[in-house]
């Protein structure tokens, strides 16, 4: 047995069991939130629960309902809510020291050292780590610094339907539109690019993945592209936020190819793909391909303490000292959390378990696939799994992803629609996810996406 108590010991085993939602201490709750708090406030606005309690894959709101978690923090939460074993770690840290800036620390080395454990083939022994602040957006903006500093070039290159993180230049490197609409101008020097999707582009796999090259061929080398002195290429192996689209074989691959002809480094944002997300560490490894730099961040805290990171290959370490900084750049009790993480991981073979889990909840979706009007495509790699809505002529519909959402928070399962255009439905539960629950929340699902079908036919 692995460290730890198994998965199965640390959930609330009545999940999903909801009476009425939302129970009136939560929308009371929400009410006083949404009274006091900015209009920024976007979560209880769509699920309208206030959370008293997690345990591993399954939580419970201030009424005492319970639910089966399917986005667990959007990722971050990969070995569940108040794993044991994690939480002992960081407990014990906290009553000795939270707070180190950049000095060295047993928890700063334990981190460091499973990191490299888990590394991607050519990182691994071949690395440097860049604590920064503690978001995903500021591990973007350190890898953008030593891109930069590293090849003296300021331009970027990034994809249409990227999420890289709210900051300034993070958001810029975003090629969600919605996002950025109402904070231009931002960095001016990117160049977004298709990103293969080939239900959405209506083209077979091997021709999306070459009209995307080509234009990142284009960019890179011919005086006409468009972009001067480009600093890198940045890219998600899984676009999370853009709908949890899995770029066809070759794209990675490509892209490593034509990062090592032109001398820029590849830039590989594993803040929602790492850690196991996808049935392996991280998603280029799916790929077999190498990140010259890798921004982490999410699960990377292990329970959910903020804090991220960048992975830098030996020869890209660029920055002077000071050349990127940050407060909580010491965050010790993250750093053990992280730590222990990765070995809970580990010892109890998660990501065999991530793999089989997410197959088997893959498949149920596809098994009713054929008998619906209204589910364009079901994708996903390990515990990363989408279900794409569409109308009667095929084509995005993204109040049908609310609707299932909604009932869906209704019967106990939170999943949450997002995409492109919103109509994507995205299950990211924690790998501590059971068997039991992944077939109860398929099952709920499932019949809910029956029960819309047959109210639109």
């Amino acid at each position: 047995m692995g460290v730890g108590p198994p998965i199965e010991e640390f959930q609330f085993h009545d999940a999903p069991n909801v009476e009425e939602v939302p129970g009136p201490e939560s929308q009371r709750l929400i009410e006083n939130q949404l009274a006091q708090e900015s209009n920024a406030v976007k979560y209880p606005r769509r699920t309208p629960i206030a959370i008293d309690e997690g345990r591993g894959a399954t939580l419970r709101d201030v009424d005492g309902n319970t639910y089966l978690d399917f986005y667990a923090g959007i990722g971050v939460l990969n070995v569940g809510h108040s794993n044991p074993y994690v939480l002992e770690g960081a407990k014990e840290q906290l009553g000795k020291l939270v707070h180190s800036v950049d000095f060295p620390t047993e928890g700063r080395f334990e981190l460091m050292d499973k990191l490299d454990e888990i590394a991607p083939e050519g990182l691994r022994g071949n690395n440097r780590i860049l604590f920064g602040g503690p978001t995903g957006s500021d591990a973007i903006e350190a890898s953008m610094k030593v891109a930069m500093k590293k090849t003296g070039g300021h331009g970027f290159i990034a994809f249409r339907g990227s999420y890289h993180g709210a900051t300034s230049g993070a958001l810029s490197l975003s090629g969600m539109s919605k996002y950025r609409a109402d904070y231009s101008p931002l960095i001016g020097e990117v160049a977004h690019l298709p990103y293969p999707y080939p239900f959405q582009q209506d083209v077979s796999p091997e021709e999306a993945v070459q009209r995307s090259l080509d234009e990142v061929q284009t960019v890179l080398g011919s005086p006409a592209g468009g972009l001067a002195n480009p600093a890198g290429i940045w890219v998600e192996p899984i676009q999370g936020q853009g709908g949890i689209v899995i770029p066809p074989e070759g794209f990675l691959e490509g892209l490593r190819d034509l990062a090592d002809e032109y001398d820029v480094p590849l830039v590989v944002d594993e803040i929602q793909t790492g850690f196991g997300r996808t049935g392996e560490w991280f998603g280029c490894d799916r790929y077999g391909v190498k990140p010259d730099i890798m921004p982490m961040g999410k699960a990377i805290g292990g329970i959910g303490l903020p804090l991220s990171g960048t992975m830098v290959d030996d020869d890209h370490d660029a920055l002077d000292p000071g050349g990127h900084v940050g407060t909580f750049r010491g965050h010790v009790p993250a750093m053990v959390a992280g730590a222990r993480a990765i070995e809970y991981i580990q010892d109890n073979d998660l990501l065999a378990h991530c793999r089989e889990m997410g197959a088997y909840i893959k498949s149920r979706f596809e098994e009713m696939q054929d008998g619906t009007s209204i589910l364009g495509e079901v994708r996903g790699v390990g515990l990363f799994v989408a279900l794409e809505f569409v109308d009667s002529d095929d084509q995005p519909d993204k109040e049908l992803a609310k609707v299932v959402q909604k009932r869906a928070f209704e019967r106990g399962v939170l999943v949450r629609a997002g995409g492109r255009l919103g109509n994507v439905l995205r299950f990211i539960p924690p790998l501590v996810i059971t068997e039991e629950q992944a077939e109860i929340a398929s099952d709920i699902v499932a019949e809910i996406v029956r029960e819309v079908d047959d109210e639109r036919s």
